[in-house]
């Protein structure tokens, strides 16, 4: 079933064109076209396979964490009402309690408790005097003074956790810590959302496969191997459907391949305008498209729209343009379909340490290396030639020098805003 997107149809143009789609209008016009995967996309995994997956449920504390009082240190347990005020006092020694070993007799006035970090404190006691500030004494006694105050070096029952606290929310991707916390909760499984299904391949006749020898005219296909590394990094089940030709019945057939039991199709090249652009006239027969200009560079062209049930981005064919793209369209656009809680990109404010100029009109994303100074300010550096066809200016890059469309000349020692490769590049 095709589904009716409303856009702005409207093809390349200069630089300054006010029919053009701001970055943030583009991105928002995508998401809001998007229904996360539904109960049906949810599986219960054991919690070991459950890294990087999407939560489909939230998880709830079914108990305190921790269950008791236990000890912060080695040292001694004991009443607050037995520490001394501007004096000392001596203590009996009446048991230990060791982690998976309390003490379960009963502790009275004047006495206390051998304990090690996270022993049970036990009942009656509610402080616990380090090991190195106390004088041992014959026959197990003490002697301890009055630094120490009510209520020191325990850890509270349901201190971390509490009964019915929302631990972690549907939506969110399961980190290393996340699985140590349900582990804390002696949850052994977790309903997950299924992996999302993506489809890519590469249009265009001058494509040639990586072993094998150029010919005149031709260039090595570098962008399926950019999608497989940014993919992977969404965590996502790929297939790679190759290089499609400039033929409008292989691109047909292979769009229809794509887009049987897949979410997402990507196409890079053949989306602009060219005679030998086929990808829009056959996308707009098979399904739903809306192709408009985007006000930033690189990147463009962009299609987007749906082959069946399956997103569909097109993409420039311009390795960087690519990656750019990808970066500000289809990656919000995965986790979104993923049920995933997602967050506006991370901007930071750094100096530059290049001269940066662009012309007026578009969002630019020029790429550079973000570090640190010796006075600990944030500085960053443009990384050589930004042609969108340059890879080595992307492979140098941990962060795009972010641009708005008025700026046109930055001078070494301004404030620019940038935006770090966190998680898709």
């Amino acid at each position: 079933m095709t589904q009716t997107l409303q856009f702005n149809l409207v093809a390349c143009g200069d630089d300054h064109d006010p029919t053009a789609l701001p970055v943030d209008q583009a991105r928002q016009r995508i998401l809001d076209t998007i229904t996360p995967l539904g109960a049906n996309a949810t599986e219960r995994l054991d919690l070991l396979n459950c890294l990087d997956r999407v939560l489909a449920e939230d998880i709830v504390a079914t108990s305190n964490v921790p269950p008791h009082m236990n000890s912060a240190m080695d040292g001694y347990a004991l009443t607050a009402t037995d520490i001394p005020i501007n004096t000392t006092r001596e203590l009996r020694v009446v048991g230990s309690s060791f982690a998976g070993h309390p003490f379960q007799e009963v502790c009275g006035s004047g006495e206390c408790v051998r304990i090690m970090t996270g022993g049970l404190v036990p009942n009656g006691l509610d402080t616990v005097i380090p090991q190195e500030s106390v004088q041992l004494l014959p026959e197990n006694y003490i002697r301890i003074d009055g630094r120490t105050r009510s209520g020191d070096n325990v850890r509270l029952a349901g201190e971390d956790l509490q009964i019915g606290q929302t631990v972690l929310s549907r939506g969110r991707r399961i980190t290393a810590a996340d699985l140590g916390l349900i582990a804390s909760l002696g949850i052994g499984e977790v309903a997950v959302k299924r992996y999302l299904k993506v489809a890519f391949f590469s249009t265009g006749d001058e494509l040639c496969s990586i072993d094998t020898p150029l010919m005149p005219g031709q260039i090595y296909d570098s962008n399926r191997y950019t999608l497989f590394g940014m993919l992977s990094h969404q965590h996502c089940q790929i297939k790679d459907f190759g290089v499609v030709r400039d033929d409008p019945a292989q691109l047909r057939s292979t769009l229809l391949a794509a887009a049987d039991g897949y979410d997402v199709v990507i196409a890079t090249g053949g989306v602009s305008v060219g005679e030998a652009d086929y990808v829009r006239d056959v996308l707009a027969e098979l399904g739903s498209i809306a192709f408009w200009k985007v006000a930033m560079k690189p990147g463009r062209p962009l299609t987007f729209g749906y082959l069946r049930q399956a997103l569909f981005f097109g993409l420039p064919g311009n390795p960087v343009a690519v990656m750019v793209n990808f970066s500000q369209f289809v990656q919000p656009a995965l986790k979104r379909l993923a049920g995933e809680i997602s967050h506006p990109p991370l901007m930071l404010n750094a100096v530059t340490t290049s001269t940066l100029k662009k012309r007026a009109g578009r969002t630019e994303y020029q790429r550079g290396i973000l570090s640190q100074a010796e006075d600990g300010s944030l500085i960053v550096t443009k990384t050589g030639n930004q042609g969108s066809g340059i890879l080595l200016s992307m492979s140098r890059a941990n962060c795009f020098i972010v641009l708005n469309a008025q700026q046109t000349h930055i001078d070494v020692g301004e404030v620019v805003m940038v935006q770090p490769f966190v998680d898709c590049l």
